[in-house]
């Protein structure tokens, strides 16, 4: 127990709170902050900042567009490093309270198009060509939480706790580990106005996953970014890490995935069943696309966790049944009973971008395409 007391913890979140508070007490008059935030190079960070507005922004048009140094940011050279922030999705700030908000945004280069990691671009645009089909999607977000050592959370400073079994959805101090920081996360995405749907504690010990969804189109994206934006500043309050890392721990435990359900009203009306095998036949005939767009590594992350093990499927096969929680795609029990529903891709990486996870989806089960490019609908 006292090798417990020794957690490696960030020293700004020892800082006395208490005093913080009497400053956030303070009226602000009429002005708002607003946090800007944006994906940065590497496709995976978060990058922030904040400006004054003098009134409260009510729609997405009352936010001025704004700039940032892309050097920094893995996302441009010194000599021409100015690039634009776009503000597309705004949420209450759960941090500082209202009136303010946080704004993700979409990165523009010097020119006006798209930064490299700005995948919601092309989201959008694909998203756009199907709306009458109503994609609905709902990823489920697995992290796992590491001391600013990079030691999981709880775990004893030398050596293991007890193997997997007691952690899923456990409870008691000896199962959970970090449930406070589950909770303000929780409560903070509620607040902001995220669709957040649910938590739970995963298999390894300091893994905890959150659901976000039913949301349709391009707003997975938006709430799924926004809920890990959260989550990263949550942890940052109580000075321990959240690591979207797909196998942060290698031997015999579980990896962390962000599985995927989609579906769409036709596979949600009665016979949909049938569509949502057409579907997954698609998606059968096109597994090496999606494993390149189910991390950022183009499938190098995935590999690590995608072993046939711990509720994974093979990395080089695809398959596919109902409750197999060992199958690349997974129908619901539930879903081959009523014969209507989603299914649910268990491919994807917990560091994965989720738009290009919903666009790919989009791609091969509603637009048709096949082969190893997406098809390119500008020309």
């Amino acid at each position: 127990s006292v090798r417990l007391l020794k957690m490696a913890t960030s020293a700004s979140s020892k800082l006395n709170k208490a005093v913080k508070q009497q400053y956030m007490a303070l009226p602000q008059g009429d002005m708002v902050q607003a946090m800007y935030i944006w994906i940065d190079g590497s496709g995976e960070g978060l990058r922030c900042k904040t400006r004054t507005l003098d009134s409260e922004p009510k729609t997405i048009e009352d936010l001025p567009e704004w700039n940032f140094d892309g050097s920094s940011t893995y996302q441009s050279e010194g000599s021409n490093s100015d690039m634009f922030l776009i503000p597309s999705a705004m949420f209450r700030d759960p941090f500082r309270k209202d009136p303010n908000k946080l704004v993700l945004c979409e990165v523009l280069k010097y020119n006006r198009k798209p930064a490299e990691t700005n995948l919601r671009h092309s989201c959008k645009q694909i998203m756009s060509m199907v709306e009458n089909n109503h994609p609905w999607f709902g990823m489920e977000q697995e992290y796992t939480l590491l001391g600013t050592d990079g030691h999981p959370f709880g775990w004893p400073s030398n050596g293991f706790p007890g193997p997997q079994g007691p952690y899923y959805c456990g409870v008691g101090a000896d199962k959970a580990y970090g449930r406070d920081i589950v909770e303000a996360h929780y409560r903070a995405c509620l607040y902001a106005g995220v669709k957040i749907c649910g938590t739970n504690a995963e298999v390894m010990p300091a893994q905890w996953e959150f659901q976000v969804g039913p949301c349709e189109g391009i707003n997975m994206g938006d709430h799924l970014w926004i809920a890990r934006f959260i989550l990263h500043r949550v942890c940052e309050d109580f000075g321990v890490v959240a690591s979207f890392d797909p196998k942060p721990i290698s031997g015999n435990w579980n990896g962390a995935g962000c599985h995927t359900n989609f579906s769409t009203k036709e596979m949600r009306d009665d016979g949909g069943l049938k569509v949502i095998e057409e579907a997954i036949e698609r998606l059968s005939k096109r597994h090496r696309y999606h494993i390149r767009t189910y991390d950022p590594r183009g499938g190098l992350d995935n590999a690590r966790r995608l072993t046939g093990h711990h509720e994974t499927s093979n990395i080089d096969e695809f398959s596919a049944g109902v409750a197999n929680r060992g199958a690349s795609i997974r129908i619901p029990r539930s879903v081959g009973q009523d014969k209507k529903g989603y299914f649910e891709d268990r491919r994807p990486s917990a560091n994965c971008d989720p738009y290009i996870v919903t666009e790919a989806l989009v791609r091969t089960c509603l637009l048709k395409e096949e082969g190893e490019e997406p098809t390119d609908y500008s020309k």
